[in-house]
């Protein structure tokens, strides 16, 4: 997709598609739940399908339209084995959190996914469940997918995670559901909590004291109706246009600005950025708010430590926004970008040198030198929606035109980017 430099602010008001970690949890709880979930504004993205069509495969009875996911859960046990292999898509949230729920079943699955997902690290769900009692197998040796999981009791435990990572956190939760007694993670710093917020929604017993969360076993959970916020990764592209376009003045209505997520919005005003939260509102235990947006100059700051885990999703569009921003911008603790969809850190650092930014890449991060001018080129978004998105948005604020090699691979998360970018540009 070749894109030009914009000659036109951004303006109007935008909502965005539902945040793709709660759509998620949605489906998942409500399968375990007993009665009817009701999901309005579910992000219809192909790695959330993944989540429908594995908890159909194991016999939950979904309905699906254009206003809603209607899920017939049959309860903590009302799972059963499916009859052929769970294929999981590019959805590394699927993999991770499913992986506890089957741990605990009297059956056995099989866990698959596509060429990325096959790469991405699963040793980091592998070792705690297997602390549980859990049989999980990489079927390659490799610690990657394909999963073989056969279910068995499980044993509660304490878990001191050594990651940042709410799908880790999840699927040792999730897996708790199932053990004999109370289950707990510590985290290095404090990751997103939907899940933690969605289980005590349905009914789970959940504590969260600091940087550790804790699930009692066999809860009574009961189905309900959730509304989806929309997805600040999501927001975060139009955050990022609306700053660098002269101009521009944009309003994205009902997206989740959950403080374990909201940490884009904490980056863009050290940055000197303008975001004003309006018309606050929690649904289901998750705030939201209309945000604010508009065009002012940026400069440089500091990413890194207990801030990470709050913005990891949108590392990519702020390492752009910091190319444009005056003076330096440095990245650091973000290593968990190297296993992501793609290595994004060294995909970063090549794109944004070859626009003409000075920029310098760490093991864990990267510094950025703001300021330049610079010019389109072509990007090889290496089939990563965040990626393709990023340069998307830097290519309306860079002189000439941008090549975006594979830029229909944003259906992951936000199909109709391109159509809702062009709409503010109007």
């Amino acid at each position: 997709m070749k894109l030009q430099k914009a000659n036109r602010p951004l303006t109007g008001e935008l909502t965005v598609p539902g945040d793709k970690s709660i759509s998620h949890r949605a489906v998942m709880l409500g399968a375990l739940a007993e009665g009817d979930t009701e999901i309005t504004h579910f992000l219809n993205g192909a790695d959330c399908l993944s989540t429908i069509d594995c908890f159909r495969r194991l016999g939950i009875s979904i309905e699906k339209d254009s206003r809603r996911i209607l899920v017939h859960g049959r309860g903590l046990h009302g799972l059963s084995a499916p009859s052929s292999v769970l294929d999981c898509g590019n959805s590394g949230t699927t993999t991770r959190l499913i992986s506890g729920i089957l741990a605990g079943q009297t059956f056995s699955s099989h866990l698959t996914g596509d060429a990325s997902i096959q790469k991405r690290p699963m040793g980091r769900i592998i070792s705690p469940l297997r602390s549980m009692g859990a049989s999980i197998e990489s079927l390659r040796g490799n610690g990657c997918a394909p999963l073989r999981i056969e279910g068995r009791p499980l044993q509660g435990i304490h878990y001191d995670s050594p990651v940042a990572s709410a799908q880790v956190k999840s699927c040792v939760l999730l897996a708790g559901l199932y053990a004999n007694a109370v289950t707990s993670v510590t985290e290095p710093a404090l990751s997103r909590n939907h899940t933690e917020l969605m289980l005590r929604y349905f009914g789970g017993q959940v504590t969260a004291e600091g940087k550790t969360a804790s699930v009692s076993p066999e809860p009574k959970l009961r189905g309900g109706k959730v509304e989806v916020p929309g997805d600040i990764s999501s927001a975060a592209y139009f955050l990022a246009a609306a700053l660098l376009v002269p101009g521009s003045e944009v309003l994205l209505k009902h997206v989740g600005v959950n403080p374990t997520r909201d940490g884009i919005l904490r980056v863009i005003r050290s940055m000197g950025g303008d975001v004003q939260l309006l018309n606050k509102t929690v649904s289901g235990g998750e705030p939201a708010a209309d945000l604010l947006i508009r065009y002012g100059s940026l400069h440089g700051t500091d990413i890194g430590g207990d801030l990470i885990p709050t913005l990891i999703d949108e590392l990519p569009i702020l390492a752009v926004l910091a190319a444009f921003a005056d003076g330096t911008t440095t990245i650091r603790d973000a290593g968990e970008l190297r296993v992501k969809e793609s290595d994004r850190l060294s995909i970063l650092v090549e794109s944004l040198t070859a626009m003409g930014a000075d920029v310098t890449g760490t093991e864990d991060g990267m510094i950025i030198r703001g300021g330049r001018s610079l010019h389109g080129a072509v990007i090889d978004s290496h089939l990563d929606h965040r990626i393709a998105m990023s340069f998307a948005v830097g290519a309306l604020a860079a002189d000439g035109e941008t090549d975006i090699l594979h830029a229909d691979c944003v259906r992951i998360s936000y199909p109709d980017f391109y159509r809702d970018l062009e709409q503010l540009l109007q």
